[in-house]
């Protein structure tokens, strides 16, 4: 029997062992408010709060969560040499004056926090540029220098969700409405 089937036939085998013979697994106790859970890691996260509403955080994690898709779909399109895929999909993450808007709104409340997140966006238009020049080794080297921007954010930069008194203090003006965060 040659390595490969053998190798096959032990997974095979390992997948079929009665699961019934394995101890269970120790439920684990959750860590809630009162035992100091989330409390406990914001005091190991040295990072920068940057204060928001519940209804920012959420429009802000939504957004991080599409500029990885698009970061997703500008690999897959260097991949085959798709520039216009790659120039369609940076373009969500590169500068427009709603996301300029976006940007400075989120970062009312964190001196320093809109400025990088506008270099940020307009790092992310030079993947546009080069895509444009069909520059396979420019796209990557652009997206590269915008991975490294949104490290650094992530790294230096957490969301503090904070109640409408909190936002007043650090923002010096009212909530915004609900329909006004959601640019």
């Amino acid at each position: 029997m040659n390595r490969l089937a053998l190798a096959l036939a032990l997974a095979l085998v390992a997948c079929n062992k009665d699961s019934s013979a394995r101890p269970p697994a120790a439920a684990a106790t959750p860590v809630t408010a009162a035992t100091g859970g989330p409390a406990a890691l914001d005091a190991l996260d040295k990072r920068t709060p940057v204060p928001l509403l519940p209804m920012m955080a959420d429009h802000q994690k939504r957004n991080m969560r599409d500029h990885l898709l698009a970061v997703q779909q500008i690999v897959a399109a260097v991949a085959v040499d798709d520039f216009a895929g790659i120039e369609q999909a940076a373009s969500r993450i590169g500068f427009s004056e709603p996301m300029g808007q976006m940007c400075e709104h989120m970062g009312t409340g964190a001196p320093g926090f809109t400025e990088l997140a506008l270099a940020f966006h307009h790092q992310a238009d030079r993947i546009t540029v080069a895509a444009r020049a069909g520059d396979k080794v420019g796209v990557l080297a652009e997206l590269g220098t915008t991975l490294q921007a949104c490290t650094g954010c992530h790294e230096q930069w957490k969301q503090q969700v904070v109640d409408e008194a909190g936002w007043q203090r650090v923002a010096g003006a009212p909530p915004p409405m609900a329909h006004g965060a959601g640019h």
